[in-house]
């Protein structure tokens, strides 16, 4: 799964596979925590992350998320998705 972003300690991963599940999707890893986020609605699907980082990614979503819906149209294709810029 590759490392599309790492940004304070979280890093951003999605799926490089046309068989990975709707709603589109990306993997966020932080210690110990793992979770998954909506990139249409900006919003943790499954698992969880302490709340200062949740507010991170999400804000990083939103600023990101024409980029990581063309990340995930790339990956339905089969296609390696593209690095984004962390959150600074």
């Amino acid at each position: 799964m590759p490392t599309i972003s790492i940004f304070f300690g979280i890093i951003i991963r999605m799926y490089f596979s046309p068989g990975e599940h709707p709603p589109p999707h990306f993997h966020v890893y932080y210690n110990e925590f793992k979770a998954s986020v909506d990139i249409r609605t900006c919003e943790i699907m499954e698992g969880e992350l302490p709340r200062k980082q949740v507010k991170l990614v999400l804000a990083w979503a939103e600023l990101h998320q024409e980029e990581l819906i063309a990340d995930w149209q790339l990956v339905m294709n089969g296609e390696a998705p593209l690095k984004i810029q962390p959150l600074q």
